[in-house]
């Protein structure tokens, strides 16, 4: 007989997804060990077990998913062959739909393109710390995109508006915003768009105490720090109104110790995630402030699956030994804060739990 963990290895499905398969029903464990709870499985078994999980990277509803697994022995195929056929018209059919609305979208945005005015056009000298520019830098270097098919998340924003420069980094799935004092403008917003080998020179300069001196002109920035510089072209890219990612106040507050969490984080409960997924940690917030790692069997509805590694960089990039944990609804951003500077945080979004 074969263990979950080897069940989940050799079919594709996390052991997450097989026990609820086996919760729903669906893929019942051949014994389940009365006193660990423990769950094995026929070696016949692992063929349905592959069949479910082509089933589910098809997107094939729960429903559809039953009949073809009870159907599927059998000697008369026709009823799996129209689940099939007619799972595939609707994905087909959607795919139509999507391929529709995505034109009408281009369509707008093309007319949007030549009315839209660009922050990118300006002349800008700033001059500002070298420590407290680092420190924003080191605060969101690690959420920036490495994704080529979206090379305008492939840098840090630099906003520069008055007399604040805010930088931020986003790859979809985690954001990060800091902030540093600048001396030197009074103009109106102007945005640039740092690629991250630069934002990386740049903050190799930012190693002393004195001031740094920070200009724009037009597509190209220049970081000067003393007799060295860094300098090159920005990213051709408009980067995303980040201020309506923004979360907004949280429901659920816990002031965690990082190193106590960040050990909590590696040693405690995780869902393993399928082929290609990553380990999620599954939080909840306690009455009194207090964060906690649920276990597999927690039916907390407020509990809220996040990617464990992100996580432990979002705590590492936090820089204190003492952060808020911001938490809401299960399909709520996660907010990690600084109790002394609430100006620098990351977000991060959370993971669907399939039960």
């Amino acid at each position: 007989m074969r263990s979950i963990g080897e069940m989940a290895r050799e079919s594709g499905l996390g052991v997450s997804a097989l026990r609820f398969y086996d919760r729903a029903g669906v893929l019942v464990p051949a014994w389940v060990d009365p006193v660990s709870g423990y769950r094995w499985y026929e070696p016949e078994q692992l063929d349905e077990a592959r069949l479910l999980a082509r089933l589910r990277r098809a997107g094939m509803p729960l429903p559809d998913i039953r009949l073809v697994l009870a159907s599927w022995s059998g000697a008369d195929t026709d009823l799996v062959r129209k689940l099939l056929e007619g799972h595939l018209r609707r994905l087909e059919q959607e795919l139509s739909d999507a391929r529709g609305e995505f034109s009408a979208l281009r369509a707008l945005l093309d007319h949007r393109e030549n009315a839209m005015a660009s922050l990118r056009i300006a002349t800008v000298r700033l001059s500002g710390a070298a420590p407290e520019l680092a420190a924003a830098l080191d605060a969101v270097r690690f959420a920036a995109s490495t994704d080529p098919e979206l090379p305008m998340l492939g840098g840090v924003l630099f906003d520069i508006e008055g007399e604040r420069l805010h930088v931020v980094a986003t790859d979809r799935y985690r954001m990060a915003v800091a902030q540093a004092d600048v001396a030197g403008h009074d103009g109106s917003r102007v945005q640039v768009v740092v690629p991250t080998p630069l934002v990386d020179a740049m903050r190799a300069l930012l190693d002393g105490e004195g001031p740094v001196r920070l200009s724009v002109d037009g597509d190209r920035v220049t970081l000067e720090a003393g007799d060295r510089q860094a300098a090159g072209q920005c990213l051709d890219h408009d980067f995303p109104d980040y201020r309506r990612l923004l979360p907004r106040a949280a429901g659920r507050r816990a002031v965690v110790d990082v190193a106590a969490f960040r050990k909590a984080l590696e040693t405690g409960p995780v869902r393993c995630g399928g082929a290609g997924a990553p380990d999620l940690s599954v939080l909840s917030v306690e009455d009194g402030g207090t964060a906690t790692l649920c276990t597999d069997g927690d039916a907390d509805p407020n509990r809220i699956a996040v990617n464990r590694e992100f996580l432990l960089d979002a705590l590492t990039a936090g820089a204190r030994d003492r952060l808020i944990l911001e938490l809401d609804t299960p399909a709520t951003p996660i907010a990690i804060r600084r109790p002394d500077d609430e100006g620098t945080f990351s977000i991060l979004m959370p993971v669907r739990l399939e039960d």
